[in-house]
């Protein structure tokens, strides 16, 4: 009688803990799915631009491809936010990633984006009327107030005009003029037109209103697994972290890649138009293709510099951590007017030796480790308010990539 209970009570026992984790499962995966839905609002995106399209509103080379043939179709949902929409997508059979805008943002806000699209009605400027002179003013304004009093902004305007005449006939046609004016005020549009001919810069395909489609990327993460949602649940992000680590490419291909990244921090710190600050470089916003070449996955965090320091220098702060944007754009809080100061602190060189360390140290060369780890330790230290600053970067940056490059150069993944 008494095993005949200990047995009754171990199965009610195993019943209940059973019950409990089919529920507890169950729960995590509905908020995950309810998560995923509000994220990934693709077919809400075509809509609304197809819309615009069909009534004549907008104009561009994607539109007659996503709103009529529909040989430009999303695949899987890359989101991270409900209104900046990001999908692996088809276009004419050849691979790419579309990005959607699908709310405004009024005001800069610096939790969010620095995005400070200001229209009211999405797709209201330039107005019936407005001639190709007059919007070309307008677009030297905006770029005058992003990028600052360049001497060659006259240049970038024109450039602007032939990019937005999509179907190369030699005119911008309102639609197409609509569309443009939506896609300048998105950072990461005016940095691929102005890099366009950059190798780690991704390529611009097409677009239609602030829909465009970019240059697919192989691998859209610097390193780590790709693993299905319900999996991820489950792991602990320190464990995960070190997996993430377990699947990089060999050392040698880490080296290039890596000497790409420099590269690309050169691109953005003297662009032919400005300085561009980095503001997140986490790995999730770089990737590489088959051959190991560098290539930014989003750059919807790389602003220019002129723009963050007119929008955060009297921005009311209580401590340091009040003038931050994104995750690697700080400032300081001057406790004598309780206002940000508009120096960043941290250049871009220092962020991305701080992104590049343990991902070159492990596995590194024993005969290079020592002297590589000296010097990715002196450029995380690197200061915007160091004296010499601009001479220490290229000394720092020059002395990385000579020390990967004399490793790699004789081997195959050079």
């Amino acid at each position: 009688f008494h095993l005949q209970a200990r047995f009754s009570y171990m199965r009610m026992k195993y019943l209940f803990f059973s019950w409990l984790a089919v529920f507890v499962g169950s729960w995590i995966i509905y908020v995950q799915y309810s998560t995923y839905t509000e994220l990934c609002r693709g077919k809400d995106c075509k809509k609304i631009i197809c819309d615009k399209y069909k009534t004549g509103v907008i104009d561009g080379p994607a539109c007659n491809s996503l709103c009529v043939t529909e040989t430009l179709y999303f695949g899987k949902c890359l989101s991270t936010k409900p209104n900046n929409q990001m999908y692996l997508g088809i276009w004419d059979n050849l691979p790419g990633v579309v990005k959607c805008q699908m709310e405004q943002a009024l005001r800069l806000d610096f939790g969010t984006e620095l995005e400070p699209r200001k229209e009211i009605v999405l797709f209201d400027k330039p107005t019936r009327g407005t001639t190709v002179q007059k919007f070309k003013e307008m677009v030297y304004s905006l770029f005058k107030a992003k990028l600052g009093d360049q001497g060659n902004l006259s240049e970038l305007v024109n450039l602007i005009l032939t990019v937005a005449d999509g179907d190369k006939d030699g005119q911008v046609s309102l639609g197409e003029a609509k569309s443009a004016w939506a896609l300048l005020q998105l950072n990461e549009f005016l940095l691929m037109v102005i890099l366009q001919d950059k190798e780690h810069t991704p390529k611009l395909m097409g677009f239609c209103g602030d829909l465009y489609v970019m240059e697919s990327v192989e691998y859209t993460s610097l390193y780590g697994i790709s693993l299905p949602w319900v999996i991820e649940l489950f792991i602990p992000s320190g464990f995960r972290r070190s997996m993430d680590q377990l699947f990089t490419p060999s050392w040698p291909r880490k080296a290039k890649i890596a000497i790409g990244l420099l590269e690309f921090v050169e691109d953005v710190f003297h662009s032919p138009y400005g300085n561009f600050l980095m503001c997140d470089t986490s790995a999730k916003n770089l990737g590489y293709n088959e051959k190991y070449d560098l290539k930014m996955v989003d750059m919807r965090k790389i602003v220019p510099e002129t723009n963050l320091k007119e929008l955060i220098k009297d921005r009311h702060c209580e401590s340091d951590m009040d003038c931050v944007y994104g995750t690697d754009c700080r400032t300081s809080c001057d406790q004598n007017t309780m206002k940000c100061t508009s120096e960043v602190i941290q250049p871009n060189l220092a962020k991305a030796c701080q992104l590049l360390k343990d991902y070159l140290l492990r596995g590194a060369p024993s005969e290079i480790r020592e002297e590589l780890e000296k010097q990715l330790y002196s450029c995380i230290a690197l200061k915007v308010t160091a004296n010499q600053m601009e001479m220490e970067h290229s000394l720092i940056l020059n002395n990385l990539k000579t020390l990967l490059w004399k490793k790699i150069s004789y081997t195959n993944d050079s």
